[in-house]
């Protein structure tokens, strides 16, 4: 039943009644940004949230951002899900373009305080920026003040100027928001290919104690919130065991300095009790013996669609049989791996719980018992547990899933030894948690997984290199299909030339953070016509092993790092 209703004005391009405008990924978020329960419909020109909880709460939608002074109907900045600021239940509608603007700005200058930017002058092109968009937001309202004042007909007390200027203030915040990532990403990368960050770390904890961990181990200051590297961050790329040849080869050894292999139960033990061994042996072996590369692999329990045998549904309800089935498996597969594995992901996405309908209290129980057996398994092993999903929408739907950073904390204060956590950073496809983000919103969400004082690795991030059309999504074979669903983009529809930019920035933040251990590309290759894909157009290379741009941007980078220069150079290089 619901508790409490707030209402967002909307108007269309023209600026008149957006009666079509459609709410995509429209859900309302609480408190640290963590979806809530609720109803996000479009009534009459107004975006109608209705709450189930009594708390302030901010709606989290997709929305086509435009380049300031852009027609409206051009790419923009892309279409993004963005969000508002927490807000009090009142009579009288909002309007929504102002709200989403006055988010950004705020956001802006949590990050500018968080990353301790303040020192940057006026004059810096990024504060000038910001500086326009405040102006344009500052506009917005004085143009709302004047029609309340004179009454001017307009859509529920809202006039159309307002929310162009709003629309405007919008998209001057996001472009400032991004840059000032990249200004960020490039004086932590410099840091750290310096050896600047991980001395300085250690200096501060001299301050501290006396007593300080050997060279090359994580330091952890404490109150800091965030533990600190030694050495660069590893890139790597995961490779489907159906797919195998020299040219697929020679790409791991030019752009790679691991690989990850899935591990999908599904193609593990397609059939009960008969296990498919030699796709996976054969790149193992591979790798070891002529390519001399580490190897990680996992996760090994992933209850998605896609990595599920269908034999399994047959215990959906019957936990303790699926508890038992899940421990056999953990056992087969690490027992015939554990010479050739350096790092186990060991479950991964358990807390989204949308196939596999189970308790929290059996959530945890599964996450212990896997990460327990592992660990007795293959001692000398590296124990990571992956977080898919990480903005965690589908806990505004799910009352049964958990927050992705409550479900992390909620596993670590359990002590279980956990070596570091991965996060799934996938954007553009059309399936639920895979919605288009800016780079700020990427940056900012590493930073909230920071807080856990554990290494981060970045286990599988990516973007396809072509559009994917919206389409039914279905939990599992044989389900009912939900609504479409709209993955959005990033500046500009995707492309192969956009999946590269969109690779350049996103990897380059990701391995500017402190923390962050490694990061690894979701798949080497586009999957062959009839197999199912990590990502549609998601891989570095074509289906056929062609290279894609974004491989060639992927080795760059990697390259960049091991010559100690930074990889944003890339982007200076493009634009010249």
């Amino acid at each position: 039943m619901s508790t409490g209703q707030m209402n967002f004005v909307v108007f269309d391009a023209d600026g008149v009644d957006a009666a079509q405008f459609p709410p995509r990924h429209a859900l309302l978020v609480g408190p640290e940004d963590v979806p809530v329960e609720g109803d996000v419909v479009l009534n009459d020109g107004a975006l109608q949230c209705r709450k189930r909880v009594q708390q302030s709460s901010g709606v989290m939608i997709q929305f086509q951002v435009a380049q300031p002074g852009e027609n409206p109907s051009g790419n923009g900045l892309g279409l993004l899900t963005i969000q508002t600021c927490l807000l009090p239940e009142r009579d009288r509608p909002y309007l929504l373009s102002i709200e989403l603007a006055r988010h950004q700005i705020m956001f802006f200058l949590n990050k500018l305080e968080d990353w301790g930017l303040f020192d940057l002058p006026p004059d810096h092109e990024v504060m000038q920026e910001f500086e326009s968009a405040r102006s344009a937001f500052t506009e917005a309202l004085v143009a709302q003040r004047k029609a309340d004042e004179s009454g001017e007909p307009d859509r529920a007390g809202f006039c159309p100027n307002a929310d162009r200027q709003a629309a405007r203030s919008l998209a001057i915040a996001l472009s400032a928001g991004e840059h000032l990532t990249l200004l960020q990403a490039d004086r932590q990368i410099r840091a750290r290919l310096a050896g600047r960050a991980y001395t300085d770390a250690v200096a501060n904890l001299k301050r501290l104690t006396p007593e300080i961990p050997p060279t090359g181990t994580p330091i952890l200051i404490p109150g800091a919130g965030q533990v600190v590297l030694h050495g660069l961050p590893q890139m790597g790329c995961a490779v489907s065991p159906g797919q195998f040849g020299e040219n697929l080869q020679r790409a791991v050894l030019n752009s790679c300095d691991f690989i990850t292999m899935p591990m999908r139960w599904s193609d593990m033990e397609p059939s009960e009790g008969k296990y498919n061994f030699t796709p996976t042996d054969r790149w193992i072996e591979w790798a070891i013996r002529t390519a001399k590369l580490p190897v990680h692999a996992g996760p090994l329990v992933d209850f998605r669609a896609q990595s599920t045998p269908e034999w399994l549904y047959i215990w959906e309800n019957d936990y303790e049989t699926l508890r038992d089935l899940v421990f056999e498996h953990i056992q087969a597969v690490v027992t015939r791996y554990r010479r050739t594995i350096q790092r186990w992901t060991v479950a991964s996405g358990l807390h989204v719980n949308t196939n596999f309908k189970i308790s929290f209290e059996q959530i945890m129980d599964l996450t212990r018992m896997c990460v327990h057996l592992v660990r007795k398994l293959h001692p000398a092993s590296k124990i990571q547990l992956e977080v898919a999903q990480p903005w965690g929408e589908y806990h505004a739907s799910n009352r049964r899933s958990i927050p992705p950073q409550l479900y992390a904390e909620a596993v670590l204060q359990t002590g279980l030894q956990v070596d570091s956590v991965g996060v799934r950073l996938q954007m553009g496809d059309a399936q639920p948690g895979f919605a288009t983000r800016d780079m700020m919103s990427l940056s900012a969400m590493l930073d909230r997984f920071a807080t856990l004082e554990k290494p981060i690795f970045v286990s599988a991030i990516g973007a396809p290199s072509a559009p994917i059309p919206p389409r039914p999504f279905r939990p599992r074979v044989g389900a009912d299909a939900e609504d479409a669903f709209e993955p959005g983009y990033w500046r500009a529809p995707w492309s192969e030339n956009q999946q590269a930019e969109w690779l350049t920035q996103a990897v380059s933040i990701a391995c500017s953070k402190p923390y962050v251990q490694g990061v690894c590309w979701q798949e080497l290759a586009d999957a062959p016509s009839g197999v199912p894909p990590e990502m549609p157009h998601g891989g570095l290379l074509a289906a056929g092993g062609a290279p894609k741009a974004a491989f060639t941007r992927f080795a760059q980078i990697r390259q960049c790092l091991r010559e100690g220069r930074t990889p944003l150079a890339l982007l200076q290089q493009k634009n010249g």
